[in-house]
């Protein structure tokens, strides 16, 4: 076991994942429809792939943790996956995991023959960084929109459409999730007070959703 199979049934209980107008617009954004193929990379709870199937999709899953149950244990950076496997290639709230994202996402690109859709948390501030490390050590990096726009035509591929979302997390359970507590959170807390209401109980980041396609694909 490791720390993302101690957290799978968190990650399938989790609104903030399992809902939501960001996800709405990740599913839209991937064009599902009867017989497209798709790969959820980094799948975790699931949520993506689950209602990719219920529009008629045929979804593949992959993720590194084995505990979250994919079709495929592979990292992203290393996708087992033939050129041009899928129609649609998606990871949400994922990206920030890495180690590699621009290897990670030049492979997303190459399994895809159309679209890749993703979705991640944009950079803040170094203090939010220092408190997402702190809560979970298993953080690397958020990116600011620029960043990531730049990854994606690294990987040769052009952004067709893009949205920004605001998401409310409850303090004490995305401490929870990842057993974060005692001193550690109290730090965690005083690292996001700047984007916390001042009763501390939650606090606020901003998520954006990219669809892009293959350059030399209409």
């Amino acid at each position: 076991m490791n720390e993302w199979d101690d957290r799978a049934a968190y990650y399938r209980a989790s609104l903030t994942h399992a809902s939501g107008d960001d996800l709405e617009r990740v599913i839209a954004w991937c064009q599902p429809g009867p017989g497209v193929a798709a790969l959820d990379v980094a799948t975790g709870g699931g949520h993506v792939a689950r209602r990719l199937r219920e529009l008629g999709c045929v979804v593949t899953t992959c993720d590194a943790a084995a505990g979250m149950e994919p079709d495929v244990v592979c990292p992203a950076e290393d996708l087992p996956f033939a050129d041009e496997s899928f129609d649609v290639v998606v990871c949400r709230l994922a990206l920030h995991h890495f180690q590699d994202p621009g290897r990670a996402i030049g492979e997303m690109a190459r399994v895809s023959r159309r679209l890749l859709v993703i979705e991640d948390t944009l950079f803040i501030d170094e203090r939010v960084q220092e408190a997402e490390r702190l809560r979970d050590a298993t953080h690397v990096s958020h990116y600011r929109r620029r960043e990531l726009l730049a990854l994606l035509a690294a990987a040769g591929l052009r952004v067709a459409a893009e949205a920004e979302f605001a998401i409310r997390h409850e303090m004490g359970d995305w401490l929870a999730a990842t057993g974060c507590s005692g001193e550690v959170a109290a730090k965690v807390r005083d690292l996001l007070v700047h984007v916390s209401p001042a009763d501390g109980q939650s606090w606020t980041d901003t998520k954006i959703v990219v669809q892009a396609r293959k350059q030399d694909r209409d």
